[in-house]
């Protein structure tokens, strides 16, 4: 019996006139039973349409051809014909079979048998459209309880086809001989497949997975990283194994095998908790030390240890701790774990903030990762800190406290035990003219305890002894903003003279004290620090004396949007102060002079340039210039740095030895450059670092990216020719490529 199709009212009237209503809702049902939502009511109405309807009552064969269309639990299934055998239960379709999932996947047939609840069947020419242009294609398909598909012949893609030639292959895919399609899991398992870079076969792995592009999270195989070394690990092969513990945690195992170096397992675990989070990385190893060049002193087994935590208590208070651990630092150096790092720093605290307030306790310790010993540096236990920034009181002044204290431990060097208290109080002024006064009162001071000055960092000529200091101040700040509006397009300029009186006794000379040096190894004199009270980095070396800070400040920001500013300054002090050294541009009663300039004519550049320069000779002392310029396809920046010392290397030798002076007089002079250029999808940059007092490269690096719908490529090309550890510099080059939805695949060389 043949239904022709006329007007859809006519045509609903007649199949229910001439075909057995049970039949055609028999095969309706049957055609959509897998075409359930999880936990989808099998009962549930059909909706469904065809040009023609057959019903052989004899044969009990249900035959529904022309723009067949079934509907149920919001899934739809498409074909030119379907057959339903009432007998067997199974569903026959073909011709432009499509299954629209509730999900919004797309599974694409020419023929498919499916089962009377469809949680079984076979499909041929599968195609299938996944979430985020995924697409999953199959010579022929195995559908089990409607959760798992078995494919043979299977091809896995997210790029978009040529739209000249749809024929040609994509940019990648990865071709298995057979896959498993987890519906349930939502994960995609592959054996024996290749990753084929624009139709030719690049990598063969006997197994990889993935997670469905729907989920974000899945357990399975992610995609190796593999390269070369020639300094420290030769050929080296490392395979990650993602794992799901549950919706909060999962952990990540990437073993590595390497050609010199032995071999090693990196773990990756990650929690968050209702009141925190927790994220440790680790790795354990069995190094042979077998190198080609450098130094090598980590043999057997090595390891590391990275591992943060922060925790919230109450709204007020939250706790949190930080390991970072190794075995030794050419470990770390050879397996690239930390990278422009000279020391692991170790601590736990507990912080809490406040209106105006916040206290923190925490211990500490280091590991050197520039030599092979900590034994000179430090073991903080406790160190407390509390600050408070008042409101204004009832004279319109300011309180403001930081108190705290420290005990410091070396197993080589100045032990030292600190508590220290700043007070500060101010009151601002603003008269009938315009001027802005601040004056104020300021109190620093510390009592220590300690032993062995005479070691590093102090060197003093005492052993052990106690000691405190206070330094009282009193100052007065006064400017005057001069601005002027313009009418005719100039914009706004605006000059604000500065001054800054302090007033305090002489400081203490400190070659004679038993005060001891933590945190104030160097002097910081720059356009910043102009208008401190104190040009010494914290509490331990106090500024004292009579002094006067001046400085003629301006800005001038045009309608246009561009900005110029400058400054331009000179400190005096009543007496020298010979704890300075000259070098620092603030032992004699004249100081350097410091300016600052910043120009920021358009969106495309900006450039601040500072300088310290003698007062007596011109000679600049300082120099720092910092710049970038571009539009969003071509970015550059360039940086340079001068300074006539180099302040660190007082930690190591007494500042008043020849060997310590002559390091301290190194001058540092450096300048680096880099570049950022997109051409279409491609970024390109790179960068440089010269030493221009040594004449020597510091380092450079060569980078380039391509993005596009399915695919990330990048190669990154560096040279370190410092010395690290003994070694002679360090160079590689590093691929990596990331197939979008399915992982990031690396390849290191040297």
């Amino acid at each position: 019996m043949v239904v022709k199709r006329p007007a859809l009212s006519s045509r609903l009237r007649m199949l229910a006139r001439r075909v057995p209503l049970a039949a055609v809702l028999m095969c309706s049902s049957a055609l959509m039973a897998t075409a359930q939502t999880p936990g989808g009511n099998r009962n549930a109405p059909v909706s469904f349409t065809a040009d023609d309807v057959q019903y052989d009552r004899t044969g009990g064969i249900v035959t529904a051809s022309g723009h067949v269309e079934a509907t149920q639990n919001d899934r739809t299934l498409r074909a030119d014909r379907i057959v339903f055998d009432r007998n067997t239960g199974v569903a026959a379709a073909s011709g432009h079979v499509v299954l629209i999932e509730a999900d919004g996947q797309v599974v694409f047939s020419d023929y498919a048998e499916l089962t009377q609840d469809m949680k079984d069947g076979v499909l041929t020419g599968m195609r299938s459209l996944l979430a985020q242009n995924g697409r999953l294609a199959a010579n022929s398909a195995r559908r089990t309880d409607a959760k798992i598909n078995e494919l043979s012949g299977a091809v896995y893609s997210t790029c978009d086809l040529c739209k000249d030639d749809p024929t040609n292959p994509p940019e990648w895919d990865i071709r298995a001989r057979s896959a498993v399609q987890n519906v349930e899991k939502k994960t995609i398992e592959y054996y024996d497949a290749w990753v084929d870079f624009y139709g030719i076969p690049v990598f063969y792995t006997p197994y990889l997975a993935h997670p469905d592009p729907t989920q974000k999270r899945a357990t399975g195989v992610l995609p190796p990283s593999f390269g070369t070394s020639s300094t420290y690990l030769g050929a080296f092969l490392q395979v990650p194994y993602y794992i799901v513990l549950d919706d909060q945690s999962d952990v990540t195992l990437s073993p590595m095998i390497t050609a010199d170096a032995g071999e090693a397992l990196f773990g990756d675990y990650r929690i968050r908790l209702n009141e925190g989070q927790i994220r440790v990385l680790g790795s354990i190893a069995n190094q042979t030390g077998q190198y080609k060049g450098g130094t090598n002193n980590s043999t057997g087994f090595q390891g590391h240890l990275f591992a943060r935590g922060d925790f919230a208590i109450d709204d007020v208070w939250r706790w949190g701790f930080d390991i970072n651990r190794a075995s030794n630092a050419t470990y770390v150096r050879d397996f690239r774990i930390a990278q422009n790092v000279t020391a692991l720093s170790s601590s736990v605290h507990i912080e809490g903030f406040g209106d105006g307030s916040y206290a923190r306790t925490d211990a500490r310790l280091y590991q050197s990762l520039t030599t092979n010993s900590s034994r000179l540096l430090p073991f903080v236990m406790p160190r407390t800190q509390y600050s408070f920034f008042g409101q204004p009181d009832a004279l319109g002044g300011r309180l403001a406290v930081e108190t705290g204290a420290f005990n410091v431990i070396r197993a080589v060097g100045t032990n030292t035990k600190r508590v220290n208290l700043g007070v500060d109080y101010s009151r601002p002024f603003v008269d009938a003219t315009g001027n802005l006064i601040t004056t104020g009162l300021h109190l620093d001071s510390a009592a220590y305890d300690a032993h062995g000055l005479s070691q590093q960092p102090t060197f003093a000529s005492a052993v052990n002894g106690s000691s405190q200091q206070a330094m009282p101040t009193a100052y007065a700040e006064w400017r005057l903003p001069l601005q002027r509006v313009s009418q005719d397009g100039w914009g706004t300029q605006t000059i604000t003279p500065i001054a800054k009186a302090m007033v305090a006794p002489r400081g203490l000379s400190y070659a004679t004290t038993h005060i001891p040096n933590e945190d104030a190894l160097d002097a910081d004199f720059t356009d910043a620090t102009l208008f401190t009270l104190n040009r010494n980095q914290g509490y331990d070396r106090l500024e004292g004396g009579a002094r006067l800070a001046v400085a003629m400040q301006g800005d001038w920001t045009v309608k246009s949007g561009a900005r110029f500013s400058g400054l331009l300054g000179e400190s005096f002090r009543a007496q020298k102060d010979p704890y300075f050294t000259r070098q620092s541009g603030l032992r004699d009663t004249i100081s350097d002079i410091v300016a600052r300039q910043s120009v920021t004519p358009n969106q495309m550049l900006d450039l601040t340039i500072r300088e310290r320069i003698d007062h007596r000779t011109g000679h600049v002392n300082f120099a720092e210039g910092v710049t970038t310029f571009g539009v969003d396809r071509y970015q550059f920046n360039a940086g340079y740095l001068y300074s006539n010392t180099t302040p660190y290397t007082y930690y190591d030798s007494a500042p008043t030895s020849a060997a310590s002076m002559a390091d301290l007089l190194t001058p540092r002079n450096e300048v680096s450059f880099g570049a950022s250029v997109g051409y279409g999808r491609w970024r390109l940059g790179g960068s440089v670092r010269q030493d221009v007092h040594l004449h020597k490269s510091a380092s450079t690096d060569l980078n380039a990216t391509y993005e596009d719908e399915c695919l990330i490529f990048s190669v990154d090309a560096y040279h370190r020719y410092t010395q690290q550890l003994g070694d002679h510099g360090d160079s590689g080059l590093l691929f990596n490529i990331t197939l979008k939805t399915v992982g990031e695949f690396g390849f290191h060389g040297n």
